[in-house]
């Protein structure tokens, strides 16, 4: 039976983050793995003839309680870390990660579900509940199911490597980024700088007890130091602090990637697949490494004639400007802004006051209203980690109750950086979802409001998309539903969100100037769209060379042949970057897609250029039928988001497009076609 007096042992939609501490975790963890343990035993002993319940649902049944616990832990350890929650984390980890690993290779588990395979019942079912079936059995297959005892031991101890590892990696992470900070006294070093990235610096310097202007490695602390500040010696400190986290001393990750390699590598051998990316793309939409790298080349090829043209024009540029010296990766940023400027008399900084953080919010939900009838309200009492932290309601056009989630949008030296979204309950019709996104945008300054970048707002909309797909999600099996689907489909609902931050009729909504209430002058608004194409080629090439990298590791890289493993990413990475890279350039010790977990991106991130392809081509449809046409919306979410992962994700474009994914609309959109 449950412990009662401890928050995480039962599942509670409305979770008391504001009772939930270190203490907690370890007992309830323990309590929740005998508990899942006892209940998959007693599938496996049950002598009475085989059901899809006492099969695929008591398994789901079983193991409910504790996914949620670790779900919102984790949580918790990326938003609200102490040096207690995160011992108590990295505590639980090798025995959570011990269990889940040991579920596919239960042989009396496996047997009951072959049995419940062979019966009618099985036979005769369709939709979801047969595709959960198929992918169950597939899903134990890859995971073990048929190896021999020596061979089980074996996974399951890498597994349990693996988590330990890559939790490692990740608050190392977070450790380097905190323990950096660059404090200037002399005014005249910030020439440039706008003159709210002035006041966030003298903010932080402030809260710090300190003089001058502080600056960090968050991202809206680096970003304007590298896009606008003259002195070159600063940015250069800020560019390699930044590109050299967690590269050698206490905080060293360059030995946890090279056993993370070495460990993916002998766990996709031991289960029959030539590496690691062949093991996680085959049940993915490219199906395996040679078609993403196919992928990957083809784009490349396509990019390395704009990206020529476009390294030269900035040279000359700056030639032009005066400075004839070479071009170093800190002065990339720096000079393309003052060419963007120059080519298109805009500049980025213009458009933050169109932007208060509470208005673009509005404008997301306002969105999504229009497109599928979904509205959202503020739920106050519901409990959150931080009391910057925003719960909402959010519901149907029927009136019924579709989702919670929550809203975490600035920085703090107890959470981690960057933007994701996580769901926390994947709730069965009628029940209800719960999910949050978190951000790390730009704060408030002084008494005015909170005031984002253009990249920030596609951001903010970019999660919420992820949001939106858990949220609508209506699949009759929890576990295929909502964001359950392939890894390389599941970033199209969230990158679509991004175009209507470029489209006049979604700005209106809630681009507003934050004193005048004005939106935004057309001028304005025409600089930003001409300026969207601006240096697309190198945009785009760094993606590639992301992925790129990232398929080199998980199919090519050997140690023995290639070395140091930094510098071999490094040389990945050289051939896609505008400029020569330093010596240092450790970015692999901090890309947390590839290593912050066991799998993550891990041999996938090709897929957020593959989900743009899709993005790009599915909103023509909303492009020639209407950005808000609430027809084509309602298409989109029955097609797209509403199925999770019952159907196969190339059949569900289909069905919303009528055809395949073509290539050419991407390319269309970054000003790439010939």
């Amino acid at each position: 039976m449950a412990n009662s007096s401890n928050p995480l042992t039962t599942v509670k939609f409305a979770v008391p983050f504001d009772r939930i501490t270190a203490e907690h975790v370890e007992p309830a963890v323990d309590e929740l793995i005998a508990a899942g343990q006892a209940a998959i035993d007693a599938i496996a002993a049950d002598s009475a003839p085989r059901t899809y319940d006492s099969t695929l649902g008591a398994l789901e049944r079983a193991t409910e309680a504790l996914e949620w616990a670790m779900t919102v832990v984790g949580h918790l350890e990326s938003v609200a870390t102490t040096p207690a929650l995160r011992t108590a984390y990295n505590a639980v980890q090798p025995r959570v990660s011990a269990f889940w690993s040991k579920i596919p290779m239960h042989a009396r588990l496996w047997q009951a579900l072959r049995d419940f395979a062979g019966t009618d019942e099985a036979g005769a079912l369709t939709g979801a509940h047969k595709r959960h079936l198929d992918k169950t059995l597939d899903e134990f297959r890859r995971h073990g199911a048929e190896l021999d005892d020596a061979g089980k031991e074996k996974l399951a101890a890498i597994d349990v490597e693996l988590s330990t590892l890559t939790t490692t990696f990740s608050q190392h992470t977070l450790d380097a980024t905190n323990a950096f900070e660059l404090v200037i006294t002399d005014e005249a070093r910030l020439a440039g700088l706008p003159e709210s990235a002035r006041a966030a610096a003298h903010e932080s310097a402030v809260q710090k007890g300190v003089e001058g202007w502080r600056f960090t490695l968050q991202a809206p602390s680096v970003i304007p130091v590298l896009t606008y500040m003259d002195d070159a010696s600063t940015r250069e400190a800020v560019w390699r602090a930044y590109n050299d986290r967690a590269h050698g001393g206490d905080l060293d990750n360059e030995a946890i990637i090279a056993r993370v390699l070495e460990l993916r590598g002998a766990k996709a051998k031991l289960l029959g697949y030539a590496d690691w990316a062949d093991f996680v793309l085959a049940d993915r939409m490219a199906g395996s490494a040679a078609r993403a790298r196919e992928f990957v080349d083809e784009l490349r090829d396509k990019t390395r004639s704009a990206v020529d043209r476009e390294n030269r024009e900035l040279i000359e540029f700056r030639r032009n400007a005066g400075d004839d010296g070479e071009m170093k990766a800190w002065d990339v940023a720096y000079w393309s802004e003052k060419q963007r400027k120059a080519l298109y008399a805009f500049d980025a900084e213009e458009l933050r006051p169109y932007f208060p953080a509470d208005a673009v919010l509005r404008g997301v939900f306002d969105t999504v209203h229009r497109l599928y009838g979904i509205r959202v309200e503020k739920d106050d009492d519901a409990p959150t980690w931080d009391p910057e932290v925003t719960a909402y309601r959010m519901v149907d056009a029927d009136g019924s109750h579709l989702a919670s989630f929550y809203v975490d949008l600035y920085p703090r030296e107890n959470k981690r950086g960057g933007a994701w979204m996580n769901g926390l309950i994947t709730g069965v019709r009628p029940s209800p979802h719960l999910g949050l996104f978190c951000a790390n945008v730009n704060r408030p300054v002084g008494d005015g409001p909170a005031l984002l970048t253009h990249r920030e707002v596609e951001t903010i909309f970019h999660e919420f998309g992820h949001l939106v797909h858990h949220c609508v999600g209506d699949s009759p099996v929890r576990s295929r539903g909502s964001m359950s689907v392939a890894w390389d489909f599941v970033e199209l609902p969230s990158q679509i969100m991004e175009n209507w931050c470029w489209e006049r009729e979604a700005l209106d909504l809630f681009a507003r100037h934050w004193k005048t209430g004005e939106t935004i002058p057309d001028e304005l608004l025409d600089k930003m769209q001409r300026a969207r194409t601006y240096r697309a080629g190198n945009a785009q090439m760094r993606q590639l060379g992301f992925a790129a990298v990232d398929l080199a590791l998980h199919c090519d890289y050997d140690p023995a042949r290639d070395g140091d493993v930094v510098a071999y990413a490094r040389g990945v990475l050289q051939a896609h970057a505008p400029t020569p890279l330093p010596e240092r350039y450790a970015m692999i010790c901090s890309f947390g897609h590839l290593f912050s977990s066991p799998v993550g991106y891990a041999a996938g991130y090709y897929s957020y250029k593959w989900a743009e392809v899709l993005d790009a081509d599915a909103f023509t449809r909303f492009r020639d039928e209407g950005v808000f046409n609430s027809e084509v919306g309602q298409a989109f979410r029955r097609e797209v988001l509403a199925p999770g992962d019952t159907r196969d994700p190339m059949e569900l474009y289909r069905a919303f497009m009528g055809r395949e994914p073509a290539l050419e609309a991407l390319l269309v959109r970054l000003g790439l076609a010939n």
